[in-house]
């Protein structure tokens, strides 16, 4: 028997092109939106999927310029079209004529749900953020080790300025294995502090591959770092969890090296700059020093000393003529205060009464004063005591 006459490739192509748009001239179709990717062209790519497949998806420039709504990852469409085969790759796809909203897609809608949950604990709180570093002695990177993003990232730190140190924490950036990876680099990064600033991500990617930065270990360990976290997640349309918790978010992980990173020549521009500024600062008051300095002479600075000491003197001999009528007032009080003390201490003295006549009599016998003829009797002795001297007496008789 002889072998059957093989086909060439673009005739098997034709073939199944031919089947497949000959049996779905029109076809209505619903699922999510992955992968979107805008042309400059102004055709819009993308894959619609559902729970087990996916299908590739492209709506050319007239057709796209009609549509009602900005088309997004995880948006849930419905979209009509004819299915059609590219001879070229040899793949089949969907080129859509019209497209509308069907609602949310189970991916965004989970998105948003843990994006309120985490909002709601204060997770993305403005007053939680940090400073960025403006000048970094050392940058920790966490993403891919093989990835564009870590390639970018290094070559421009080493453009802008060498003298900062880059350190890489690999992880894996898409998949289920990516989420615990990451969780785990962050926290040895705060663990044995090593760099001033840490930047997360990865390049670009459908909704899907960015998933491990929306993990709610992940984003909870970017918003309870302590170092300062900046979130590059894949391009400047792309968004993820960790962009809300982290305390800068870059569009792109390039953009979050030159965020970090400032140019050496802008720095050596800024102190050269503060150095001239300072220098002129100071000539300028040494100026202001010596100017002022020419217009004095002795006789000047007599002149201006005495203007300055003669309201002080003035002032010292009022004070001094105050104090010294102060004083004087005081001790004149004074003295008549003892002159009148005096005359009343003088006025109870017992030898000052008794020089004027007087005398004190007392029994000789108790020694008691007394004061009354009843204190005493016939026949008892008595001391009495004059001004001068004493006496010693009888009694004869008392009278009452």
């Amino acid at each position: 028997m002889s072998a059957p006459q093989p086909l060439k490739i673009a005739e098997i192509t034709s073939l199944i092109k031919e089947i497949l748009e000959g049996s779905f001239p029109l076809v209505t179709l619903e699922g999510e939106i992955s992968n979107y990717r805008p042309s400059s062209t102004g055709h819009l790519y993308f894959t619609l999927k559902d729970e087990s497949s996916a299908i590739a998806s492209v709506m050319f420039k007239g057709k796209a310029r009609y549509l009602p709504f900005a088309p997004a990852d995880g948006m849930l469409v419905r979209a009509t079209g004819s299915i059609s085969v590219y001879e070229a790759r040899g793949t089949y796809q969907i080129i859509i004529d019209r497209m509308e909203a069907a609602g949310t897609g189970d991916i965004l809608r989970i998105l948003e749900e843990r994006k309120r949950s985490l909002a709601a604990e204060g997770l993305f709180d403005q007053d939680r953020k940090r400073e960025i570093p403006e000048i970094p002695e050392r940058i920790a990177v966490i993403t891919s080790p093989t990835g564009a993003a870590v390639r970018d990232i290094l070559q421009i730190v080493r453009r802008r300025n060498p003298a900062i140190s880059v350190v890489i924490l690999p992880a894996p950036v898409q998949g289920p294995e990516a989420p615990p990876v990451l969780v785990r680099q962050l926290e040895t990064a705060n663990r044995y502090h090593m760099a001033d600033v840490i930047i997360i991500g990865r390049g670009g990617g459908s909704l899907e591959d960015l998933l491990p930065f929306s993990d709610e270990a992940v984003v909870r360990a970017v918003a309870g770092s302590k170092i300062p976290v900046i979130s590059a997640v894949g391009h400047e349309i792309d968004w993820a969890l960790c962009d809300f918790a982290a305390d800068l978010r870059a569009p792109t992980p390039s953009a979050a090296a030159e965020l970090v990173c400032p140019l050496r020549d802008d720095l050596a521009d800024r102190v050269k700059a503060a150095a001239g500024a300072l220098e002129a600062g100071i000539e300028s008051k040494v100026d202001r020093i010596r100017l002022m300095m020419a217009s004095f002479s002795r006789e000047s600075l007599e002149m201006r000393f005495r203007k300055i000491e003669q309201p002080y003197l003035l002032r010292f001999d009022d004070a001094k003529e105050s104090l010294l009528e102060s004083i004087g007032t005081r001790i004149r009080e004074t003295r008549h205060r003892v002159e009148v003390l005096s005359h009343i201490i003088e006025g109870g003295n017992p030898a000052a009464i008794l020089s004027k006549g007087y005398s004190i009599v007392r029994d000789a016998a108790t020694g008691q004063t007394i004061r009354s003829a009843q204190d005493t009797a016939a026949g008892a002795r008595l001391h009495i005591i004059p001004g001068a001297g004493t006496i010693r007496a009888t009694v004869e008789e008392t009278h009452s």
